[in-house]
């Protein structure tokens, strides 16, 4: 998708940045995240065929410019602008590396760390007379993040590109034309959230969140994480990157010295390991592990969205309550399995 830029696409989320955000995005422990893909290593094999790179800190701004765009608070949008700033290189890969397939939660516990540790980050926010616990944890602010289904502006902002990108179904005109249909909303706890004022776009957007929600439910995706995990796990075993050497280096940087190390030592299980992922253009569908290959059965998150539509009465209802279309596009969510493992053949 050759028109899609970061850029254009962030106008259409909020079309002037804030002078201030500006500042914060300029930051070292902000621009590392420029080498860190959003869409979790997928960028790094042949087996998927992305149609443009967006990295994580594309979707922190993005993230940011939504809640400045819905709320002007400058501890909200600095809240989703840090948000995942203790993500690693490959993102929720290190999920699957730590054993946390099923919530992808387990680097967030770095967050404040890192932002308490960041002397400039101190001496900028020192400036806006703003604490760093007003913006270490941007849970607290429920058009940042909330539970799903409910739609936030970190849920709304990835799901535009990684659609965009993984399955080709949003032009930046059509994200343009959902996106204005946004109004902040009371849900049923009494709390803002993001939602539509039209059912109809609330219908579009919830069916192709969920489309896309299927694309990771599937087993290519869960054989491209779990593989990169494993090999990462492998180049620590070996002394070849260490833990810290993930939120120092970028993945091409990671990618090239892997490449290195695996022509290098070439009898390695990292070796074998890597070829395979950098080779792999199809999986095999399997109710048993197949010899010869290297097979993945994992339960990972379901990612879907039920948003609140503006009625007529000024009150909100969830899309699946008022449409038949948005509550299969979520039952289909919830309900897909594919087969038990997800195999590659080793190179």
């Amino acid at each position: 998708m050759q028109n899609f830029t970061a850029e254009r696409y962030h106008r259409i989320l909020c079309p002037q940045m804030p002078a201030f955000l500006k500042e914060f995005i300029s930051l070292d422990c902000m621009q590392r995240l420029e080498g860190v893909g959003l869409l979790c290593g997928t960028d790094w094999t042949p087996l998927f065929h992305n149609g443009f790179y967006y990295s994580r800190l594309d979707h922190s701004v993005g993230a940011a410019l939504i809640v400045w765009n819905f709320t002007h608070d400058k501890k909200q949008t600095l809240a989703a602008l840090f948000h995942d700033i203790a993500t690693p290189a490959f993102s929720h890969v290190m999920d699957f590396k730590n054993g946390d397939a099923l919530k992808q939660e387990s680097t967030e516990k770095d967050t404040k760390c890192i932002i308490n540790e960041d002397l400039e980050l101190s001496q900028r926010l020192f400036k806006l007379g703003i604490y760093k616990h007003e913006i270490d944890d941007y849970h607290k602010y429920p058009i940042a993040d909330n539970e799903i289904p409910g739609l936030s502006a970190d849920r709304l902002e990835y799901m535009y590109p990684s659609g965009a990108a993984l399955n080709k179904i949003w032009t930046l005109e059509e994200i343009a034309e959902n996106y204005s249909h946004i109004k902040v909303l009371k849900n049923e706890k009494g709390l803002d959230e993001l939602g539509f004022d039209t059912l109809e776009e609330a219908e579009r957007y919830t069916k192709r969140f969920c489309a896309t929600g299927i694309c990771v439910q599937r087993n290519e995706d869960k054989v491209t994480m779990q593989l990169m995990a494993d090999i990462l796990k492998e180049a620590i075993a070996l002394g070849y990157i260490d833990d810290a050497d993930l939120y120092r280096l970028d993945e091409q940087m990671l990618i090239a010295m892997f490449e290195d190390y695996a022509d290098t030592d070439m009898d390695t299980r990292f070796a074998k390991l890597f070829r395979t992922f950098r080779s792999m253009e199809r999986i095999e569908r399997s109710e048993t592990p197949l010899d010869g290959c290297y097979c993945v059965d994992i339960e990972v998150k379901r990612r879907y969205v039920n948003p609140l539509v503006l009625c007529s009465d000024g009150t909100a209802k969830r899309a699946a309550d008022l449409s038949h279309s948005a509550y299969k596009a979520i039952c289909d969510v919830l309900a897909y399995r594919d087969s038990k493992y997800g195999c590659v053949r080793y190179e």
